[in-house]
């Protein structure tokens, strides 16, 4: 896949080439080469979203009870 997709554009091609993959109608080779973009698309995918958790930020509040901004923090 030669053009830069977006990850709403990735998402759903990884659901396409899930979906051809389930229907086991592809020959061998064009499956694999689906394989091979689905694995490429899902890392691709995995990449913005740990960049995207790195800028998170959660509001929680504080103790005069007012929102703040506070790192987020996966684990």
């Amino acid at each position: 896949m030669a053009e830069k997709l977006s990850f709403e554009q990735a998402i759903v091609r990884l659901e396409e080439i899930a979906n051809l993959l389930e229907r086991g109608e592809t020959p061998i080779e064009q499956s694999l080469k689906l394989f091979e973009e689905g694995a490429a698309l899902l890392k691709t995918c995995n990449q913005t979203l740990e960049k995207a958790e790195h800028k998170v930020s959660l509001l929680v509040k504080n103790s005069a009870g007012e929102p703040e901004a506070e790192p987020f923090d996966a684990e």
